[in-house]
This record gives structure tokens, C-alpha cells and sequence, in this order.
């Protein structure tokens, strides 16, 4: 399955945070997955719980700049992947990027959003081009309802936007390449202080809509897609997060 996965995803090619693949190695055999997005402490807690040998997640360990020693939360989280012989298993970029299980796709999909084209490094960045201008209010309500949480909104409101772009997670600093791409109006999980202002200033409409919902849909599909092939069984859990 690590052979597949690194092939399915190309994670080689990428220069990523954090290492992409195998990050602990656990039980020889994959029979039950289970889906996260983060591989928090509630997470493995809760795929013990459910009987899985193996974690699938978006966001794992081990990332650039972060302290190596396993003390404290890590150590804990470290101590019940090994107790129980789990596989941990991480993708991040190659996980955002992917055409077909990526995040950004998966989202696009679900909001009924079909890829037009992609900006950005490694094509991170993905627009559509609506057949018909959408009103901010129209565009809010379908986040709201796919993802279960109302977006903030930022910039322009009383305005129908014609091409949207999207980057899942921490993208809010692409809001100029998706302006430079001929966006009206850009869609990304978090938001900074300065996100307003250049909202504003672009005479964009940003969205932020939730690191975590927004990345909930790659990994389920990544699930979907490894059953297909291996004929394992997989669950999604859900830690929620309000970021």
C-alpha cells in the first residue's frame, strides 16, 4: 500500500513541511483504516477505539521547525500509535494537490464547482467559471451547507461573482494570485489580519470557511480509493476543530 499511495499521490516530487508517507511503522498487514484529518491525540484515541491498524491523515507529525523530542501531548500521542502497533500514514501537499482525491478537488466537487484551471505553485490553486454570475449571499449559503459551518466573509459582499478560486487550509495568502487569475472571489480555510485589507483593496470577496472543514474531504476519498483497490475496510473520524 506505501508503494501504491506514494505512486497514486507522486509525493516525491514535492518539498513539502513535513514527510510525506509511512511517518510510524505499525502492523505488517492493512486491514482497517481510519480517515482523519489530523493525527491528534482524540483521533488515535478514537481509531483504537474502532479496531483500526492503520491511520490515514492529512495532517501528521514530524513537521519542519517544530521541537523533535517526544515530550508531553507528542509523547502520549507517539506511546498509543506504538502500543497498539498502528501504521501512521501522512500526506499533506500531495493531498491538497491531487486531480481526483485532493482537497481541493474534493471540495470543488461537493460544492458543485468543476475545475477550470489552476494557479499557483503545483497548481495548488484551482477557479470556476460560473455559467451564471452568483450572488456573495448564494455562494455563502452553499459553503454553509456543504460544510456545515458559516464562512466569514471578507471584501465585497453585494456584488455576483463570476469566476471563484480556491486553495483548502492556511491559503489566505494566495488571495492576490487568485486576483491575478481573474478572481472575484476566493475561498481558503483560515484568515489573517491582513486578509481584510487586501479583500478590500483587491475588490475581492474572500471567503474563510475553516482550515478543518475545508480539509475534511481529500482523506475520505483517499479512503474510498485504497478500499477500491485493496479491499480493506475504511471509516472517516471526525475530530472536530472550529479553526
Amino acid at each position: 500500500m506505501e508503494q501504491h499511495l506514494a505512486r497514486y499521490l507522486e509525493a516525491a516530487r514535492f518539498k513539502d513541511y513535513c514527510p510525506n508517507g509511512l511517518q510510524v511503522e505499525g502492523a505488517s498487514r492493512v486491514v482497517r483504516v481510519a480517515c482523519g484529518v489530523t493525527a491528534s491525540l482524540a483521533f488515535v484515541r478514537a481509531a483504537v477505539r474502532a479496531g483500526a491498524d492503520t491511520l490515514l491523515v492529512h495532517h501528521g507529525w514530524f513537521w519542519r521547525g517544530e521541537d523533535p523530542r517526544m515530550l508531553g501531548p507528542r509523547r502520549e500521542r507517539m506511546a498509543l500509535v506504538l502500543a497498539h502497533r498502528l501504521n501512521l500514514f501522512a500526506y499533506h501537499l500531495p493531498l491538497d494537490v491531487h486531480p481526483l482525491v485532493g482537497n481541493n478537488a474534493q471540495l470543488g466537487a461537493r460544492l458543485g464547482w468543476p475545475t477550470a484551471g489552476r494557479f499557483g505553485d503545483e497548481g495548488l490553486g484551482c477557479w470556476h467559471d460560473f455559467s451564471q454570475p452568483q450572488p456573495v449571499a448564494l455562494v455563502t449559503e452553499n459553503l454553509a451547507t456543504v460544510l456545515g459551518r458559516p464562512p466569514l466573509v471578507l471584501g465585497p459582499a453585494r456584488r455576483r461573482i463570476r469566476r471563484i478560486a480556491w486553495c483548502t487550509g492556511a491559503a489566505q495568502d494566495m488571495l492576490a494570485q487568485a486576483a491575478e487569475n481573474g478572481a472575484d472571489a476566493f475561498v481558503s480555510g483560515e484568515v489573517s489580519e491582513r486578509t481584510t485589507h487586501l479583500a478590500r483593496e483587491l475588490g475581492v470577496t474572500y471567503f474563510a470557511a475553516g482550515h478543518h472543514a475545508t480539509e475534511r474531504f481529500g482523506v475520505q476519498a483517499l479512503g474510498e480509493h485504497l478500499a477500491r483497490e485493496f479491499g480493506i475496510t475504511h471509516r472517516f473520524i471526525d475530530d472536530p476543530n472550529p479553526v
